[in-house]
């Protein structure tokens, strides 16, 4: 099985979209396929700009957010267009 591994972006994607109708850590951890040491360093860098909101132990998608979950889906799509013509 040839399986590529996720960028940053597709990280950063996973994680907003899991968080759109708030999500504790644990949540995201598993919906991402992440572990809790990488999410801890996305959340914070998604807080910290300004994508994410922490409200109560839960996090959640800010405009922002959302924005960017909309930019990476239309630049990725092309790509994924182009992946299941080569199939």
């Amino acid at each position: 099985m040839n399986r590529v591994r996720r960028n940053d972006l597709d990280i950063c994607a996973d994680i907003l979209n899991v968080a759109q109708s708030g999500a504790r850590k644990t949540q995201i951890v598993y919906q991402a396929n992440l572990n809790f040491k990488i999410v801890k360093r996305y959340l914070e860098r998604l807080t910290n700009g300004g994508m994410l909101n922490s409200e109560e132990s839960r996090f959640y998608t800010t405009e922002k957010g959302v924005d960017f979950i909309d930019n990476y889906r239309a630049l990725i799509s092309p790509m994924k267009a182009m992946e299941m013509t080569q199939d």
